[in-house]
């Protein structure tokens, strides 16, 4: 069994609020707290538009659509929706309107926020928030959504239009922000949905793009929703001569009005039949095409039928389309097999954010600790055979594999099929696309293949939620959901999958996002019991990860039940000293904790701790996490003086094993300053000596300003 499937995360590793005497919140752990930290401040950049697109020189004039736009999006506290059918061309104008907005004031903000579900959502709103470089972004605690709100509204931050695209289904916006309710307590803004974090205010315009009119109208009035229908036909062939121009004796007018007419004037259908006619060229002509798209017609008309009626809102012009890209599939595959591979496998992705390094992978599972820990460090890399010299043949080979990949990235955007996002690293498809293709490789008997090596890829990339892995769990997690949501029918690949809802489980307890976790543990748990059984080693983890979960939202009893099981059988199995199962008697030394019985919680965090200190030495990342958790225990006894001593044992320890940026370390710090400022008096009072009590007021002054207590 691979090492990853075997990683874990545990309570005992995660820090406990420390609370001021007000009662107000200071910190809360590396998952619930907010870390009030100094940071030189940033130089805000200059209103710019973020748009992950580049300009279209081929865009077709669309004048009175733009017009439109332009009209609604002047006045103040606009909000307008574009609403048609996938692939009439809506995106390409909200782009159009967007550098059109830049080319009429450069002081406007244009900002770009992928709208097709809330992960990707919420990510856009995280990017937006770091190019502003707003203070506070970094905190897993910040609810982004009403730190960028406040940003849009303020009047200092200038004129700007915000692009909400594929808001295909708006459902998640009627919803509050995920996880955020259950890290802030008694925030009125937690209650809210989504949809309120959209400011109204003079200096803002909101447009929308979306194939739902009902999604429209959770966003704009009925007044300022735009329809976009497919081309005119004048349109359409503009654009079909601008995509065909390069080629010879396609001066026949009345054959390309007729290829408009078939593709119903549809722009991603008329781009995409221009693409296949292209590469084809000379061998393929418009009037070849056409009588090659009549037979295909014919042919695949049993592929139409597609579920859940989401192809069938116009069905002629959607038929269309996925009888053209049908077209094109087959010839991608009869002519670059390795291109009909990659787009297999990206059409089981999110349909946003693919990363370069996901549809690299070779598919082997790399080296990996086999129990993970919150303070493990990134594991050394097996050095033998480094200094080793590259020969000339392997430089060529890995220069060759590269070429074939990028030809084949360029073979699938000239078809455009795919797009690369300007950061060069990612790429995207219409999620019509991907269902397509699904399809397609249903009717070749491929879809189960290409599912199961999409899962394997996935969890060969996907890493633990550690610390030091959280942007590549942050980029992945989007491809995680979708990947929870496929059934595979092999055992391997079900095993690939609760790995995956397994890590993926990890990362989002570490985010504070408690019922999100809960869900994938949850799934990661059904699977493994049924493919290992309950006891193996491999479910056990799962559950204790679902006791985590549980244990993140203050469902104390249901964790503790699942921990009591954990530890019981880990017992029995690997011993009452093994790491694992001093770890789950941490687990419930927490639960027993956040229930208030004190005792009963010292008595296993000493227990754990003293064992630790014997085994693993005292300098060790796990003995530290006892001594953490024993340390807040006496806090919470009222212990004062106690829990002091042990952690500034922690904060020393803490900055020579995990360094001074590490956040564990940096939330034993604020946790020591603020159980300083709340017995300043008692810590005064117990020292007789002058020169200390001036030192120690004048460390009190110092870590009061710079929390802003």
């Amino acid at each position: 069994m691979s090492e990853a499937v075997r990683a874990r995360p545990a309570v005992s590793q995660q820090f406990d609020s420390a609370v001021v005497s007000d009662g107000s919140r200071l910190f809360q752990g590396i998952v619930q707290g907010d870390l009030h930290l100094n940071q030189r401040p940033e130089t805000p950049p200059k209103p710019t538009a973020l748009i992950p697109f580049n300009r279209d020189r081929d865009f077709v004039q669309r004048d009175t659509i733009l017009d439109q736009i332009h009209r609604i999006c002047s006045g103040p506290a606009s909000r307008t929706a574009l609403v048609g059918l996938g692939g009439v061309g809506k995106s390409q104008i909200a782009i159009e309107y967007a550098y059109r907005a830049r080319d009429r004031s450069s002081e406007t903000w244009v900002f770009w926020v992928h709208a097709s579900s809330a992960t990707r959502y919420e990510q856009s709103f995280r990017d937006i928030a770091d190019y502003l470089k707003l203070p506070g972004r970094t905190n897993p605690q910040t609810n982004i959504f009403q730190l960028l709100y406040d940003w849009l509204r303020g009047e200092n931050s200038g004129r700007w239009v915000l692009i909400l695209d594929n808001v295909d289904a708006a459902d998640f916006l009627l919803h509050n922000p995920a996880g955020h309710s259950e890290q802030r307590d008694g925030a009125d803004s937690q209650s809210q949905p989504l949809v309120s974090y959209l400011p109204n205010c003079q200096h803002g315009s909101i447009l929308v793009t979306t194939r739902s009119k009902h999604a429209a109208l959770t966003l704009a009035e009925e007044r300022d929703i735009i329809a976009v229908d497919p081309m005119h036909q004048v349109e359409a062939m503009t654009l079909a001569q601008k995509k065909l121009e390069r080629l010879d004796k396609q001066g026949d007018i009345e054959t390309l009005k007729l290829l408009v007419q078939t593709l119903e004037c549809m722009p991603l259908a008329i781009v995409q039949a221009s693409a296949y006619i292209s590469q084809r060229a000379p061998r393929c002509s418009v009037r070849q095409y056409l009588e090659k798209f009549a037979q295909s017609d014919r042919k695949r008309a049993t592929l139409l039928d597609y579920e859940a009626g989401q192809l069938r809102r116009d069905g002629e012009a959607k038929n269309s389309i996925i009888i053209t890209w049908q077209i094109s599939f087959d010839h991608i595959r009869q002519t670059r097999p390795s291109a009909a591979n990659l787009l297999s496998l990206m059409s089981f992705c999110d349909r946003q954010g693919i990363p370069e390094s996901l549809l690299r992978a070779s598919g082997e599972k790399e080296g990996a600790t086999s129990r993970p820990a919150q303070y493990r460090q990134s594991p050394a890399l097996d050095g033998s055979g480094s200094d080793q010299e590259s020969s000339d043949e392997d430089v060529e080979s890995d220069s060759s594999i590269d070429d074939e990949f990028e030809t084949d990235v360029s073979s699938l955007r000239d078809y455009s099929f795919i797009s690369a996002v300007e950061d060069g690293k990612t790429f995207e498809m219409h999620s019509l696309v991907q269902l397509a293709t699904k399809r397609w490789l249903e009717a070749e008997g491929q879809q189960e293949k290409w599912k199961s090596e999409f899962i394997h890829r996935l969890d060969v990339q996907l890493p633990t939620g550690a610390y030091e892995n959280w942007a590549t769990c942050r980029a992945l997690l989007p491809h995680t959901v979708s990947a929870a949501a496929q059934r595979p029918k092999d055992e391997a690949s079900s095993k690939g999958l609760a790995s995956i809802l397994y890590k993926a489980a990890w990362y989002l307890w570490l985010m504070g996002r408690g019922h999100e976790a809960q869900k994938m543990a949850e799934d990661a748990k059904k699977l493994r019991i049924k493919i290992f059984g309950r006891a193996q080693e491999e479910s056990q983890y799962a559950i204790e990860m679902l006791g985590l979960a549980y244990n993140l939202q203050g469902h104390w009893e249901a964790a503790e039940k699942l921990f009591v099981e954990v530890m019981e059988t880990r017992k029995q199995k690997l011993g009452p000293d093994h790491p694992d199962t001093l770890t789950s008697m941490a687990n419930l030394a927490s639960t027993y904790r956040n229930q208030g019985r004190w005792e009963a919680a010292e008595k296993l965090f000493v227990e754990v701790m003293e064992t630790r200190k014997q085994k693993l030495g005292p300098d060790h990342p796990d003995t530290l996490t006892s001594m953490n958790n024993l340390a807040y225990t006496w806090e919470g006894q009222g212990r004062q003086s106690e829990a002091l001593e042990l952690m500034r044992d922690c904060v020393q320890i803490a900055r020579t094993v995990l360094g001074a940026r590490h956040p564990h370390y940096l939330s034993s710090l604020e946790t020591l300053h603020a159980w300083e400022l709340q017995h300043t008096d008692a810590i005064i009072i117990a020292q007789p000596n002058p020169r200390f009590r001036a030192t120690f007021k004048e460390k009190i002054r110092r870590v009061t300003a710079r929390l802003k207590i």
